[in-house]
């Protein structure tokens, strides 16, 4: 089944449930079409059987793939799949993530202690933005909402891993800003504070007599809804790019902003420099871009 032209197509990887099932509820909503990737295959399809059950005259709104986030042979096939089942993606929601794993300092000096959560926090969305940014580009455009965290500014020993992976999210999301000029991608981040979803819980079952469990249990909560808003209003507003976007307790959502360049790093010949460079590497980028899609098969 193929969607038609103007019928809006959204990825969202980590959608079985939490965040991610939230927001595709909000898109379904609105008569936007939903492909959802994750490893967690029973929650997905019956996520995606709970919300085609909902759409009242369409049976198929939401389709579901397994999709291992940190393999970009999985991360192709979802993109594949979305637009060979509804014609293309528009929106990409990046949200899947984990935190076992995250109060590393003293665990056993073991490889695979550090792999896996920069693996699927950071490579992930990484590996995810690049095809994303490939199928975008080809339709013309589209918006790229990253699930960074409250985390990605702050510190913490207790999740040290956890906090630095959010942190390189805050990083890419700005990084990502002359896409927009490049090919009309948007790419933003929502940040959230604690939300009562299962990777809260897993830091409650931490082993141990751990008392930062007992910091978690009394923080305060940001509401789902909350987080939802955030992320629907970085899809809506195309005024809102390589934006990061806190969602907090009190339902206060607000942009955190970037601390001031530095002056010591520049002078005046190299902003004149910078301003020349601006409009080569454009063009340059435009350029490799062309070569990506032709050697993607786009």
């Amino acid at each position: 089944m193929t969607a038609s032209e103007n019928q809006k197509v959204a990825v969202i990887t980590g959608g079985s449930r939490g965040i991610g099932k939230a927001v595709a509820e909000a898109l379904v909503a609105q008569g936007i079409r939903v492909v959802i990737g994750d490893i967690l295959d029973d929650d997905g399809h019956q996520t995606a059987q709970e919300l085609n059950r909902q759409c009242a005259g369409d049976s198929q709104m939401v389709a579901y793939i397994h999709t291992d986030v940190t393999l970009y042979k999985d991360v192709i096939a979802l993109f594949r799949f979305a637009e060979a089942t509804f014609g293309g993606v528009d929106i990409a929601f990046l949200n899947a993530g984990i935190i076992s794993g995250a109060d590393n300092v003293f665990l056993p000096l073991e490889d695979e202690v550090e792999v896996n959560l920069p693996k699927v926090n950071i490579t992930g969305v990484v590996k995810c933005t690049k095809v994303a940014v490939l199928h975008m580009a080809k339709r013309g455009g589209g918006v790229i909402v990253n699930t960074a965290s409250v985390a990605g500014f702050l510190s913490s020993m207790q999740l040290a891993h956890y906090f630095a992976t959010k942190h390189a999210v805050v990083g890419w999301t700005r990084s990502m800003e002359m896409l927009k000029d490049i090919c009309n991608v948007r790419v933003n981040a929502v940040c959230p504070h604690w939300v009562a979803t299962d990777m809260q819980g897993m830091i409650l079952n931490k082993e141990g007599d751990d008392p930062y469990k007992q910091l978690v249990e009394h923080s305060p909560r940001v509401k789902m809804e909350t987080v939802v808003r955030g992320v629907m209003m970085l899809i809506e507003d195309e005024k809102r790019n390589a934006e990061t976007l806190l969602t907090l307790p009190g339902d206060v959502i607000r942009v955190q902003e970037r601390i001031a360049e530095y002056e010591e790093l520049s002078t005046p010949e190299y902003a004149a420099l910078v301003d020349s460079y601006q409009p080569q590497v454009l063009e340059h980028y435009k350029k490799q871009l062309e070569h990506a899609l032709d050697r993607y098969g786009l």
